[in-house]
């Protein structure tokens, strides 16, 4: 089952390197409460045999993916729109706001996720002096993450996961780096760049229906 690969994946996250001085590791999976959650979704979402393309994200953060172990997704985006009670608090995330309305666009989670899979780069997040840090953001930081990067995709895709196109989440750095492992690991035919939901949210919230329709358009393309 789909579900069986990336919780086995989820459940044996480790970089394995040290990493520069002062950067922390967000590893939401070591609880015991958001594995039984992962569980309770992956099952819910995932348990098929179903192809699915894949949408690469930077790292989790500390209000979505760091807290829920679910990429994207808010506490509350978990309960209200997943339909997975928990206890992980009410607060939401911008970058959570924006992909649940793309999901949204689609009919909801149940088709959106029979049709795409989400992760990262990294599927652990960092943090620095208790701020958010993307790995690309220190030269060293990308450089100690980069074997764990290629591992987690490789076992991601041990899965049925469509490798004629994929979708990187993030135009800049984060497109440049899994454009070059992917020259490097041949993992995809074609990456497709999407805009950042938290540039959307911060800086573009006025064109936001642009957004998404631009999201729909590619994840859409045959």
């Amino acid at each position: 089952m789909f579900a069986d690969v990336i919780l086995g994946t989820l459940s044996t996250l480790r970089i394995g390197k040290a990493l520069p001085s002062g950067v922390q590791v967000l590893n939401p999976y070591r609880e015991k409460i958001v594995m039984e959650i992962c569980e309770s979704f992956y099952r819910k979402f995932y348990n098929d045999e179903n192809a699915r393309r894949v949408m690469i994200g930077i790292n989790p953060g500390r209000f979505g993916g760091g807290v829920t172990g679910i990429p994207f997704t808010d506490p509350l985006k978990l309960s209200q729109q997943c339909g997975i009670p928990n206890n992980l608090g009410s607060r939401t995330e911008l970058s959570a706001d924006f992909i649940y309305h793309v999901i949204s666009s689609f009919g909801g989670p149940s088709n959106f996720y029979s049709r795409y899979y989400v992760t990262a780069v990294s599927p652990l997040g960092f943090t620095m002096e208790g701020k958010n840090l993307n790995y690309y953001d220190l030269r060293e930081l990308q450089e100690a993450i980069t074997p764990f990067a290629v591992r987690s995709m490789n076992s991601i895709l041990t899965a049925n996961i469509d490798r004629s196109r994929a979708y990187c989440i993030g135009e800049g750095e984060n497109f440049k780096f899994l454009s070059a492992l992917n020259k490097q690991h041949q993992w995809f035919w074609e990456i497709i760049p999407l805009a950042h939901p938290r540039f959307v949210m911060q800086y573009r919230r006025k064109q936001l229906q642009r957004y998404i329709d631009e999201y729909v358009t590619k994840l859409s393309l045959p």
